[in-house]
C-alpha cells in the first residue's frame, strides 16, 4: 500500500460516499486486482457502516498509513453527508478475523436491504458477516425463476437464496447446512421479510450423510449448490463437488434446473461444465450469470462462477 495507492483509495471512497447506495454494496474491490497496491483490500457499505477488510497482513507502517487514510476520510464532506455512523477495519488474515472500530459506534449487528429484501448481519464475531455480496445477481436470478418451484438450497448458510426464492413465489424451500447457527439466522432472515415459514424447511446436517433426508423432500424443480471451497472434515471442492453432481438426476424433476456455483479464483467455469457433462450428462449448460459490476476482475474466470444447467 504505497502513498499513491492509499491516496487513490481515499478519493475512490470519498466519491462513492458522496452519493452512497441505498442498499448494501461493495464500494471497493481490490481483490479483483485492478488497483495495484490494493489487491488485499475491500470496502463494503452496510447502510451506515463502512467495513474495510484486509486479507493480507500489512507491515506496521502500512497499517498505520491505512488507518490514517481512513481517519482522514471521516473528516471529509462526503463522509458527513453519507450519514455513516461507524467505520470498521477487519483483519481477515487473522484466524479470528479481528475487527477494530476506527470511528463511530460499536456495531455488532445490523439489518440491511438488498433488492427490497432484508437481511441481518453479524459484525465482528465471525469471518463472514452473513451475506456474500458478489452473489447479488444469483439471488436476483433465483427470485425471478422460483415461482411455483420446489427448491433445494445446499450449503444454505444464512439462507439468502431461500429468502429470494420465497420472495419469488417458491412453493417450498429445503435448506441444508451443517451449521445450525447459520440456519437459525436464516429463519430470522425469513421472519424479517414476513415469510411463511411453513413453506421453508431447515436441515442441520452434513450433506454426504443425509442423502435420504434430502431426497425425501424431492423431486426438486431447482437445486442450488453454493459450497465453500473447503470445510474442514466435510467438504473439499475439487474432491467432493463431483459427488453432488452425480446425485442430481435422482433429486431433480424431469425439467429441473441447477444453479451450480464456485468461488475459488483458481478454478474456472470449465470445472463445472466438464464435471456436469461427466457426472450428469442429461443436464445441459444454459448460461453463466454475470457478476455485479463492482466485482470486476482482471481475469473473469477468477471471479464467482454461477452456472445454470437444465434437464430436458
Amino acid at each position: 500500500m504505497t502513498p499513491d495507492a492509499l491516496a487513490f483509495l481515499e478519493q475512490h471512497l470519498a466519491t462513492a460516499l458522496a452519493s452512497p447506495p441505498d442498499e448494501i454494496r461493495r464500494l471497493f474491490h481490490g481483490r479483483g486486482r485492478r488497483y495495484p497496491g490494493l489487491e488485499q483490500l475491500t470496502a463494503d457499505w452496510l447502510q451506515g457502516v463502512l467495513l474495510v477488510s484486509l486479507f493480507r497482513e500489512p507491515g506496521a507502517d502500512e497499517l498505520a498509513a491505512l488507518k490514517a487514510t481512513l481517519l482522514r476520510l471521516v473528516e471529509s464532506p462526503a463522509w458527513r453527508a453519507s450519514g455513516a455512523r461507524s467505520l470498521l477495519l477487519q483483519h481477515r488474515y487473522l484466524l479470528e478475523s479481528t475487527q477494530e472500530r476506527l470511528w463511530g459506534e460499536d456495531v455488532e449487528e445490523c439489518v440491511v436491504n438488498e433488492g427490497g429484501l432484508r437481511f441481518k448481519l453479524d459484525l465482528g464475531r465471525k469471518q463472514n458477516n452473513g451475506l456474500f455480496l458478489d452473489m447479488r445477481h444469483g439471488r436476483d436470478w433465483v427470485r425471478a425463476n422460483a415461482g411455483g418451484q420446489r427448491v433445494l438450497n445446499l450449503f444454505a448458510y444464512t439462507c439468502g437464496f431461500s429468502v429470494a426464492a420465497i420472495a419469488g413465489g417458491a412453493e417450498q424451500v429445503v435448506n441444508l447446512d451443517m451449521a445450525s447457527a447459520a440456519l437459525s439466522r436464516g429463519r430470522e432472515n425469513h421472519r424479517l421479510n414476513g415469510h411463511d415459514l411453513g413453506r421453508v424447511s431447515f436441515l442441520g446436517h452434513e450433506l454426504f450423510k443425509s442423502w435420504g433426508k434430502v431426497k425425501k423432500g424431492g423431486p426438486y424443480d431447482l437445486v442450488i449448490i453454493d459450497p465453500p471451497s473447503f470445510q474442514k472434515g466435510s467438504f473439499a471442492l475439487t474432491r467432493d463437488y463431483q459427488k453432488i453432481l452425480r446425485r442430481l438426476p435422482e433429486l431433480l424433476s424431469d425439467t429441473g434446473t441447477v444453479l451450480a456455483c464456485v468461488n475459488d479464483p483458481g478454478i474456472g467455469p470449465d470445472f463445472l461444465i466438464a464435471g456436469m457433462a461427466a457426472e450428469a450428462p442429461e443436464l445441459r449448460f444454459v448460461e453463466r450469470l454475470e457478476n455485479p459490476p463492482e466485482f470486476e476482475d482482471i481475469d473473469p474466470d477468477a471471479g464467482l462462477k454461477a452456472m445454470v444447467f437444465r434437464r430436458g
